[in-house]
């Protein structure tokens, strides 16, 4: 039963920050004014995909903190949610997708560490963030493009 609260925990508390950041800074007319890439995808898919990774990345945390609450691994876990949950009000609240490039570079780098550390000792916390690192690697792309266009 307590593994059970942990995980309904983690993933409520990830969900439920990751929502009220993207409530909180909604994309608005600098976004629409930006010029786009042209694989920029359409803005409705941002709200499922997020929702899906911040699940898969609570689970993941769950187990982390069950396994080893004061480890590295936990501790790379919630800094990689700190540059996370910093992404959204870097890059649409303060308008820059400078800043935006300044914060999903180390964020990337945080979850591909993340993935190599806990290869061996859980390897099912290293695969529930593959998706992840490969959205961030492509938010990073679309990020750095519109810098590039804008």
């Amino acid at each position: 039963m307590k593994k059970l609260l942990v995980h309904l925990l983690f993933i409520l508390v990830v969900v439920g920050l990751g929502a009220l950041i993207g409530v909180s800074n909604v994309p608005g007319h600098w976004y629409q004014s930006l010029q786009k890439p042209p694989f920029n995808p359409p803005n409705w898919i941002f709200g499922p995909v997020w929702t899906a990774l911040y699940v898969l990345i609570g689970i993941a945390g769950a187990r982390l903190w069950l396994q080893a609450p004061a480890s590295s691994r936990t501790q790379l876990w919630f800094g990689q949610m700190a540059l996370n949950f910093l992404w959204t009000p870097a890059f649409f609240g303060m308008e820059s997708t400078a800043l935006g490039l300044f914060v999903i570079i180390p964020l990337l780098a945080s979850i591909l560490v993340f993935i190599g550390k806990n290869w061996q000792p859980d390897r099912v916390s290293a695969l529930l963030f593959v998706p992840y690192a490969v959205w961030v690697g492509f938010a990073s792309l679309l990020n750095l493009s519109l810098f590039l266009l804008n």
